[in-house]
């Protein structure tokens, strides 16, 4: 082991100094040299741009990821791969085994039932939303958090470090000016008292001859004293110009981040898009089949186990007849009371002829008829008329 006493003495050396000349500082009691208004801005601005783009990128891996620790140890293990400097092994994230597990369920269930239909319906939505949001994820993290984590870990170091260095030449620069201060205050002395008239009666007589000469050693010190503070002035200008220009660059990393951002906000535009296309989707094709159970009071006392016949399902010409007692539109009157304007929403394509297709925006007239699924409403536009989805509508009156 090589351990270099001389140096463990010097540094222990400087660091007493350092905090000898912290605590005058603290106190007034010593000299500071003061930056100027602008690098002090340029420094608080570098402050703040790093403690925010920390904040904003804890928060945005928190709005990602917001499980970072789950109980399969799966982000444990990434993290792992990532220190390791290795690539993460593909896996489904949790909508894509919600869909896997809503599809093996209408497996088991059987894919001929209402049910088991639903689900595997359902189960490919949420399979399909699973991957948009994997999707978006991976352009997140290479659009958005990589360069804010690469101004964290790489710019933002060596600013830190460059300033680090730049205090340390500052606290050099004091140094010397008190060295030099003192050495004169020393020399001023020295030369008051070689002028005087030595009193040779005094009971411990002063040399005269080291007192004359002092002040000759004293005007070597200011010399050396003051050359010392020539270099550590020059060493402070330039660390000042390398930090200073650091710290400039700070406005190129928000034009960067700028951009970051645009692309952060595209990316999430397209995912809840395309979640809400996916979910359009999914609503239509559940709104082919009506909720039978609405309309049955009987099918839902089955279902429910509380049948007065003790039945838990129906005779198989009931189960016909829900099947066939579908709603004819063209048979359908507006009331005389109770119609409404409603405000069309978002866009909607007709399922089928029953159905009346929208567009967004315009106005129609809405009613409902007993015996009609709550999640639907009858619509008029002119001539036109057939069942629309209320989940699409604004009602007004």
């Amino acid at each position: 082991m090589d351990f270099n006493v001389k140096k463990l003495a010097s540094d222990a050396g400087v660091f007493f100094t350092r905090a000898v000349q912290f605590t005058g500082e603290k106190f007034g009691q010593v000299e500071k040299t003061e930056l100027d208004a602008h690098f002090e801005n340029l420094l608080s601005r570098a402050d703040s741009t790093k403690n925010w783009t920390e904040k904003i990128f804890r928060q945005t891996e928190v709005l990602l990821q917001p499980n970072p620790i789950d109980h399969t140890g799966a982000r444990i293990e990434e993290f792992l791969y990532e220190k390791l400097d290795r690539t993460v092994p593909s896996r489904p994230n949790n909508g894509e085994l919600l869909g896997h597990y809503m599809q093996d369920a209408a497996k088991d269930f059987g894919p001929g039932t209402p049910y088991g239909s639903t689900l595997i319906k359902v189960g490919d939505c949420e399979r399909r939303l699973g991957g948009a949001q994997r999707e978006f994820l991976q352009t997140s993290a290479i659009s958005f958090l990589a360069p804010l984590r690469n101004f964290l870990e790489g710019d933002w170091r060596t600013i830190s470090k460059e300033r680090r260095l730049l205090e340390n030449r500052r606290l050099d620069l004091d140094s010397s000016k008190a060295r030099l201060k003192k050495a004169k205050l020393a020399e001023s002395k020295a030369a008051c008292e070689g002028e005087a008239v030595p009193d040779f009666q005094e009971t411990r007589p002063r040399n005269y001859v080291l007192s004359a000469s002092a002040s000759a050693l004293w005007s070597e010190e200011v010399d050396k004293a003051a050359h010392e503070l020539r270099v550590a002035q020059t060493e402070f200008d330039r660390q000042a110009e390398v930090t200073r220009l650091l710290l400039e660059g700070i406005s190129s990393t928000h034009v960067n981040h700028l951009r970051c951002l645009h692309e952060f906000v595209e990316a999430q535009t397209a995912y809840y898009k395309q979640c809400y296309l996916h979910m359009q989707d999914l609503q239509k094709e559940l709104g082919r089949f009506p909720n039978a159970f609405a309309g049955n009071p009987g099918l839902s006392m089955a279902s429910g186990g509380s049948s007065p016949q003790g039945n838990a399902t129906l005779p198989q010409d009931a189960a016909s007849a829900v099947e066939t007692d579908t709603l004819k539109i063209e048979e359908v009157q507006a009331p005389a009371t109770g119609t409404r304007k409603a405000k069309v929403l978002y866009d909607y394509d007709a399922a089928d002829t029953s159905e009346l297709s929208l567009l967004a925006d315009e106005l129609i007239t809405v009613y409902t008829v007993p015996g009609m699924d709550s999640d639907w409403l009858v619509g008029e536009r002119g001539n036109q008329k057939g069942r629309v989805p209320v989940t699409y509508l604004e009602l007004l009156s």
